[in-house]
């Protein structure tokens, strides 16, 4: 009979830390499978400088977007119109074939007394860009972070990307990019608000 994955074991064996040296040696393996000699010259560092750059690629685990919208400022003179950051640039690595996405963020909130920083709002696409990836996925957890954070009226996320498990492998598409978007509280109700939107960046 079919073992069966619950929650519990899921989280169980996320608790099971994962050695740096375990990390080394599933990379060697993974060099031995490709058909090569993790002892030759060339290759008997590549272990530990891959585990590093995963630490990199991978560093968005160990920060909690949430924290960075935490400080706002409410002398905004009574500002409350779109505040809009373009042109956010990211990498981020597909969640099914671990290899890297390279696109854009545009995003926008409508303020309600209060703003951010708007580094901050730079350094949220780059938490959830640092992990593994659908970029639906990522979307959806920018513009539910700024929602829930800071409470605005509304929130607009565009991100065109191009993904090499479509160009460098499958189906070699080079050049195809993939447009996603979010909107949430007035961006969704007012069609009017999605076209300025558009407009800053098209």
């Amino acid at each position: 009979m079919d073992s069966i994955v619950t929650k519990k074991t899921l989280n169980d064996a996320l608790d099971k830390k994962v050695s740096r040296e375990e990390a080394e040696k599933a990379v060697e393996t993974l060099i031995k499978w490709a058909g090569d000699n993790p002892k030759r010259e060339g290759l008997k560092e590549t272990p530990k400088r891959v585990i590093k750059a995963f630490e990199e690629f991978f560093s968005g685990y160990k920060e909690s977007p949430e924290d960075y919208l935490s400080k706002t400022f409410e002398d905004v003179q009574g500002y409350e119109d779109m505040v809009m950051l373009k042109d956010i640039a990211f990498n981020s690595h597909c969640e099914h074939h671990m290899v890297p996405i390279e696109g854009k963020v545009h995003l926008a909130y409508i303020p309600v007394k209060k703003v951010v920083g708007i580094s901050k709002l730079a350094r949220v696409v780059d938490i959830f860009a640092k992990r593994l990836q659908t970029q639906e996925t990522m979307t959806q957890q920018i513009a539910n972070c700024i929602k829930n954070s800071l409470k605005p009226k509304g929130v607009a996320v565009y991100i065109e990307a191009i993904h090499q498990c479509m160009t460098t492998r499958g189906v070699m598409k080079p050049n195809v990019s993939t447009i996603t978007n979010c909107f949430l509280g007035d961006f969704k109700k007012q069609i009017d608000l999605q076209v300025r939107f558009n407009n800053y960046f098209k």
